[in-house]
């Protein structure tokens, strides 16, 4: 009895600790995939506007997966449809008022009022389902925000609607990330994005069929089936992280994003790199192992009560 009990123990540790490391290896292919989606819309033609993109990415992901996913008797089989809807309201919400203020204001600004969604996620998460979070994590949540702001070089220049519809988005992108953490319970990654393409791609049809661009050469066909192919891996890596993250938790790891654009602006881009691109990256890069630790402390934490708990029923 007590081999097989150590046994169990011992497997039980090892899933314990597979599913720890898990979750943030998943949001960081998430944020990996996310940054070279960022990098392929920033180079392709000038010609194709955000509702062509948006279209595009929503539309074309929308295809994609009923292709792959038609063997299913139905796909959109899930157990809370108004939760569903809800959370891709708040997704189509994010994405149009980050968009719109990009165009309104400097975009390294609104990039860092977006990335505040981690900590809106907390707050949502504790509102909504009661989650708490730590001293340790809010600071996590705090260093890694001060990273962002280092590595854009944030400044407070155009129009300050702007300023505000980056808050704006910032705030619906943490409602998003903790209905995602919600819905992650009972129903696939698929299906959520899938939900989430056909209410995006609704949305983004009108404005696009009114003056449509159309791929016109074979390299913008290449950068159109990146931009889908890059989103769904993306979208789906996530959704699926957040079965092992909690939903701010997620957020921190994609905030990881931005040190991959960086990098990727400097190695292809020839962007110049400087105090800010090392000072910023380190302090996220810091928050994201910090964090990580601490959930490997409390993912121990819990394991070790187990046994506490079933010598006391004994």
């Amino acid at each position: 009895m007590t081999t097989a009990s150590n046994n169990s123990d011992h497997q039980s540790e090892a899933e314990l600790r597979s599913a720890a490391a898990l979750g943030p290896l998943l949001m960081l292919t998430s944020a990996l995939m996310f940054a070279v989606l960022d990098v392929l819309i920033k180079i392709i033609g000038p010609e194709f506007r955000v509702w062509d993109i948006a279209f595009y990415r929503w539309g074309g992901s929308f295809a994609v997966m009923m292709i792959i996913f038609s063997w299913q008797a139905n796909p959109f089989k899930c157990s809370n449809i108004k939760l569903m809807v809800i959370r891709s309201i708040s997704g189509c919400i994010a994405f149009l008022g980050l968009t719109t203020a990009i165009r309104l204001a400097p975009v390294s600004t609104i990039m860092v009022l977006f990335y505040s969604f981690p900590a809106f996620a907390a707050i949502f998460s504790y509102l909504i389902f009661g989650e708490r979070i730590s001293k340790g994590e809010i600071f996590c949540i705090a260093v890694a925000i001060c990273g962002v702001a280092i590595l854009l070089d944030i400044k407070l220049d155009g129009n300050y609607t702007g300023y505000i519809l980056g808050v704006i988005a910032g705030a619906f992108a943490g409602l998003t990330v903790t209905l995602i953490k919600k819905l992650r319970d009972t129903n696939g990654p698929v299906v959520i994005y899938l939900y989430f393409c056909l209410l995006g791609a609704a949305v983004a049809f009108p404005p696009f069929i009114s003056n449509p661009t159309i791929p016109d050469s074979a390299s913008d066909w290449l950068m159109i089936g990146g931009i889908v192919g890059t989103s769904i891996v993306a979208q789906i890596t996530m959704n699926q992280g957040f079965k092992y993250c909690k939903s701010w938790e997620g957020g921190l790891f994609l905030t990881c994003e931005m040190i991959f654009v960086a990098f990727f602006g400097i190695i292809y881009l020839g962007e110049p790199t400087g105090w800010r691109f090392w000072t910023g990256g380190l302090l996220i890069l810091s928050s994201v192992l910090i964090l990580n630790q601490v959930k490997a402390g409390n993912t121990m934490l819990s394991k070790n009560r187990v046994p506490e708990i079933k010598a006391h029923s004994q």
